[in-house]
């Protein structure tokens, strides 16, 4: 979920040098940025179809009845944002995966520490998965990463041929969707029914138990998912070794954007008049790869720091932040907090989401002006290290 937005150390020395993570003052601000922006709609997404009705109830026929108002929002989230913010995020932490490959060069202990890294990750994500949210997606992203970190040591064609394959793969899903991984709607609706009554009034052991038997219904969606997570790790690592990222050209940058949001747009409005997923599949990711061009040109245009400067902390923050998000409105929905589960629609949950944003951005460049890093940031790199990483910014950081 928060991969590194650095750029390539120097600061390792020779090899054998004990490394450490790169100076907070040395990050690539657009990528952060972008990150940042892109935990808005990871946010909206998990807030209005996971938390607050039932993460399977999409996959009803018979929805509930919704305000005209609440239409247009979950229409605008499914044609704009939905799996386009999830998209950005696996690109983004391709690209962090391939710069910490990058930056542990000179070390000889490369691939124990990434694989450390991810096995952290993966410990966070179970926990995640199984005390607070079962919409988790940091254990996917662990186990990606250790099949996309292989694909490192090898020649950027490698990348490239490797996210063309694993994407490929993802879209042969869509158009021959695998006989048997789904559970049948009767299953579905009745796990709908259950969630509707525990989560809403249950406490917290009750949810915790509801949550857990219910792990077999939500693996058959991360298995539809994961070869286009791999894929978009794989895109991400290779974007990155092309150097785009490091010295993005404006025009070419902004000629990506146009058609990737004009022929994703296009793709993704036509799967949903005639029902297409294959189309729908593709306009996801061309829709993704327009907006990430989009926000990495005008964050690197001479006033792009002052449009998108203020979401490069919170992108630096991304990882605590979306555990936090969880634990927030894990509290809002469950019936161990407010109980609001299943009774807003979804512009009222919407709002609740940009209030926690706004706070979030706001905590995010408040926390990052006294400290280098964000808590469950600090946590990931003191484990992945195995030395304790300071939290308090030096001196000379105090000063900059």
């Amino acid at each position: 979920m928060a991969s590194d937005g650095l750029t390539p150390a120097s600061d390792q020395g020779v090899t054998g040098q004990q490394p450490k993570p790169t100076d907070p003052a040395r990050r690539i601000d657009a990528i952060d940025a972008l990150r940042g922006i892109a935990l808005f709609g990871v946010l909206a997404i998990n807030l209005v179809m996971g938390f607050r009705v039932s993460i399977f109830e999409q996959f009803l026929s018979a929805k509930s009845a919704a305000s005209p108002v609440d239409r247009v929002v979950e229409t605008i989230l499914i044609l704009g944002i939905d799996m386009k913010a999830f998209a950005l995020f696996s690109m983004l932490f391709g690209a962090g995966l391939a710069i910490q490959f990058e930056r542990l060069s000179a070390s000889p202990r490369r691939a124990r520490l990434l694989i450390r890294r991810l096995a952290v990750l993966l410990a966070i994500g179970l926990l995640h998965l199984c005390l607070i949210w079962y919409g988790d997606i940091l254990t996917e992203y662990a186990l990606a990463g250790l099949i996309v970190l292989p694909f490192l040591w090898g020649p950027r064609w490698l990348l490239a041929c490797g996210a063309l394959s694993f994407l490929a793969l993802y879209l042969l899903m869509q158009a021959y969707p695998p006989a048997g991984l789904f559970p049948a709607t009767a299953t579905i609706a009745s796990a709908v029914a259950e969630e509707n009554r525990v989560y809403a009034t249950g406490g917290f052991a009750d949810a915790l138990a509801l949550r857990l038997r219910e792990l077999p219904l939500i693996l058959p969606l991360h298995v539809y998912i994961f070869p286009r997570t791999i894929g978009l790790f794989l895109l991400g690592a290779y974007v990155w070794r092309t150097g785009l990222l490091r010295t993005p050209r404006q025009g070419l940058m902004f000629s990506i954007a146009a058609v990737g949001i004009v022929l994703g747009a296009t793709l993704t409005i036509l799967s949903h008049v005639r029902g297409l997923l294959f189309s729908d599949a593709s306009g996801t990711i061309l829709l993704a790869l327009g907006y990430a061009a989009a926000i990495i040109g005008i964050a690197n245009l001479k006033s792009g720091k002052m449009l998108l400067g203020w979401a490069a902390p919170l992108g630096r923050m991304a990882f605590t932040s979306y555990l936090a998000q969880s634990l927030i409105f894990g509290w809002i929905f469950y019936g161990y907090g407010l109980g609001l589960f299943g009774r807003l629609g979804a512009a009222s949950a919407l709002a609740i989401g940009i209030a926690v944003y706004v706070g979030q951005v706001l905590f995010s460049a408040w926390w990052l002006r006294r400290y280098r890093y964000g808590p469950v940031e600090w946590l990931w790199r003191t484990l992945m290290y195995g030395v304790r990483q300071p939290m308090l910014h030096s001196p000379i950081e105090a000063v900059r």
